[in-house]
């Protein structure tokens, strides 16, 4: 057992080359910056997101969401809470409302005065979150914090900023507000919610595995109460993710479903008209229905034949027919000459 758990140690712990405390301060409290070059950067983010959004351009959107300051922010309160500072929570927490409602003003100003107000496949992509997001999120931010803490900067940041994707949600929730969408407003913006607050709980949990260094300003509020609104806040961010997740896959396995049995249908079709040279055309009618998770076909075969083909081979071939078409409700055999 402590040769297993030597091994893990030596391979997995993030503990070996932990930065110091105040580097850690430095770098998560001391950059987050909210005023200054810091909000003339988020707004000229924002900027490029929106046009990248509207013009349905991945790359402009990826190199936004580089710039954006956004993460630092949601890192900085992640310490706080870590540490016991309730003075660093409030600060970056106001902070960050105050950048959130830029970011959201300066998207609604493009969106309302650019002339292309059309829904692109980019600006859809953020409007309905998945259990998928949350999972994103969660990983993003253990990734981005232990990049953090090392003691050499890592290259983690940028790619962290693009996985979960701050910044595109924001500037499509801008997009709903100027075109009065709301169901986009408020995917996006929802969008935007999980990925913070998924980020900020990762964070916090790595920070309190390194032991931040501890503050003793009283709150009033015991640690088992904020456990438990923890608690409760998690699971309620996350149930309609889980909803939205679960319809994604019934409609993934029903799509599924439909291509396999087009496929099927196509595949026999072709081995028919080989075995039976006579046969001139032959037309596969297969419609779907749903019954809750099940999914079932009904079948119509209707098949032109040569009108030389004599009764028996005729017998014989819907014979094969109904072999290999099993769920077909009617089968027909029509002579090209009727």
């Amino acid at each position: 057992m402590d040769r297993l758990k030597k091994f893990f140690n030596s391979y997995f712990s993030i503990h070996g080359d932990t930065a110091s405390q105040d580097e850690i301060y430095n770098r998560l409290v001391n950059s987050a910056a909210i005023r200054g070059t810091n909000m003339c950067v988020l707004m000229l983010a924002i900027l490029i997101a929106s046009i990248g959004l509207n013009m349905n351009s991945t790359a402009v959107i990826i190199g936004a969401m580089l710039i954006s300051p956004l993460m630092g922010s949601i890192m900085a309160v992640s310490y706080g809470i870590a540490s016991g500072d309730l003075n660093i929570v409030k600060r970056f927490s106001v902070g960050f409302l105050f950048q959130i409602i830029v970011s959201l003003l300066t998207s609604f100003i493009y969106f309302s005065i650019t002339p292309i107000n059309n829904s692109t496949s980019e600006l859809l992509a953020r409007t309905s979150p998945t259990i998928w997001d949350v999972l994103i999120a969660i990983f993003g931010g253990l990734a981005g914090i232990i990049g953090m803490t090392r003691k050499e900067k890592s290259n983690i940041i940028p790619g962290v900023a693009i996985a979960t994707a701050l910044m595109p949600p924001l500037c499509t929730a801008g997009y709903g507000l100027a075109t009065h969408q709301w169901r986009y407003f408020f995917g996006a913006f929802y969008l935007f919610i999980l990925n913070s607050y998924f980020i900020c709980m990762s964070s916090i949990f790595v920070l309190l595995l390194l032991n931040v260094s501890r503050h003793t300003i009283k709150s009033g509020i015991s640690r088992k109460t904020v456990l438990r609104k923890t608690a409760v806040s998690t699971i309620l961010l996350i149930i309609p993710s889980v909803l939205v997740s679960i319809n994604m896959v019934k409609e993934s396995n029903i799509t599924g479903f439909e291509e396999k049995a087009s496929l099927e249908l196509q595949t026999l079709g072709e081995e028919a008209q080989v075995l039976f040279p006579e046969i001139t055309d032959i037309s596969v009618g297969d419609t779907l229905s749903y019954s809750g998770d099940e999914v079932t076909s009904q079948v119509k075969v209707m098949v032109t034949v040569d009108e030389k083909m004599n009764d028996a081979s005729q017998e014989t071939l819907k014979k094969w027919l109904k072999m290999h078409y099993e769920n077909a409700e009617e089968i027909e055999i029509v002579l090209e000459n009727q």
